[in-house]
Formats: C-alpha cells, sequence, structure tokens
C-alpha cells in the first residue's frame, strides 16, 4: 500500500513557525473561528508562503472592476475543472458569502454555463477557463469577447491573474492532498 501523499510533505508545528508566520494564521484563526489547511499545509516552506499569500492577496483583496464574489466565481470555475477538491470547497463558501447566494457556488462548480449568473459573468468566465485550460490559445477574438462585454484591460488582467494563480494553487493542493476544513462545507449555505 502507498503512503498517503499527505506526510510526505508534514505541517509544521505552529510553535515552531516563523513570528510572522504564525501571527497570520492565529489572525486568520480569530476571524473565521478556525484555521483554513491551506495556511498549514504551505507552511511547510515559509519563503513560498509569504509570497502565495502576499500575490493572493494582491489579487482577491483589492478593489478593481471585479467584485470580490466575481473573483471567487473564477476560482470555483477553474479549480473545478481542474479537479482541486480544496480550492473548489474552501472558495464555493466564500462565494456563497460574498455573493449572499447559498446555490451560486455548487451551480458554478458543477457548469458555470447553466449557473444563475449575467452574460457578463458568463463571458468572464468563459475567458477565465480558456486561460486556466487552453491559454496558448488566446487571440484577439477572445479579447473582443470579453471587453465586449465591458471588461477594461485591467479588469481582464485580473481575470487572467486570478486564473493563473489558482491553476498553481489547485497544483499543490491536489499534490499535498490537502484537504477542506469541515467548516466549509456549511459556510454561507443557511441565512444567519
Amino acid at each position: 500500500m502507498t503512503q498517503p501523499i499527505a506526510k510526505r510533505f508534514p505541517t509544521p508545528a505552529l510553535d515552531k513557525l516563523p513570528e510572522d508566520i504564525r501571527t497570520r494564521i492565529m489572525g486568520v484563526q480569530e476571524k473565521s473561528g478556525f484555521v483554513p489547511n491551506v495556511f498549514l499545509s504551505l507552511a511547510y516552506r515559509p519563503d513560498e508562503f509569504r509570497a502565495f499569500f502576499a500575490y493572493h492577496d494582491a489579487l482577491m483583496e483589492k478593489d478593481s472592476g471585479l467584485t470580490k464574489a466575481e473573483r471567487e466565481m473564477i476560482v470555483v470555475a477553474t479549480s473545478a475543472a481542474n479537479q482541486c477538491h480544496y480550492c473548489v470547497i474552501a472558495h464555493g463558501a466564500i462565494l456563497r458569502i460574498r455573493a449572499k447566494n447559498p446555490t451560486i457556488a455548487d451551480q458554478i462548480a458543477v457548469n458555470y454555463r447553466k449557473a444563475d449568473i449575467t452574460p457578463k459573468q458568463r463571458a468572464m468566465l468563459d475567458f477565465a477557463m480558456k486561460v486556466s485550460r487552453s491559454a496558448e490559445t488566446i487571440g484577439e477574438q477572445d479579447f473582443a469577447e470579453v471587453s465586449g462585454h465591458g471588461f477594461s484591460d485591467d479588469d481582464i488582467w485580473d481575470i487572467t491573474a486570478i486564473s493563473a494563480f489558482f491553476a498553481l494553487s489547485n497544483r499543490m493542493a491536489n499534490v499535498t492532498n490537502m484537504k477542506p476544513n469541515d467548516e466549509f462545507y456549511t459556510m454561507g449555505r443557511l441565512p444567519k
């Protein structure tokens, strides 16, 4: 029998982590009530942890032409295509909360083309999926299609960067056998 992948890359003990990483993890725990497993898994490599979350925050937390919910739509759709269990479940929870919609994440994860989203959001996800699955084929027609729905060049950059960044995240989560925390499964499903 083969050894589970997760044992190959052990989660470091919190008290052994550098202070800045421990502080970040404890801040997340204070805010959400638990520590998402991605923080613990990626803490295996502190310098990469810092770089990963700095880029994550630069992409996902800024104000721009994409709403925070739309950013999460990109993550859920592309992560589903990349078969990333962790990101579909974790970011699906965040999407439900940010969109204030208990069913949208499931719809997007299964088939965003049939989801209850706007034509503009569908065009955004079409472009994101192409970035995620076949970026080498993107051409002027793709840019014309997505910009024809009102996305600026900066918005298109954001769609591209989020899709590309989460392709990295999806692959790391799959290789490390990262499991979503149980808390994610119920978040945003029932009104408070």
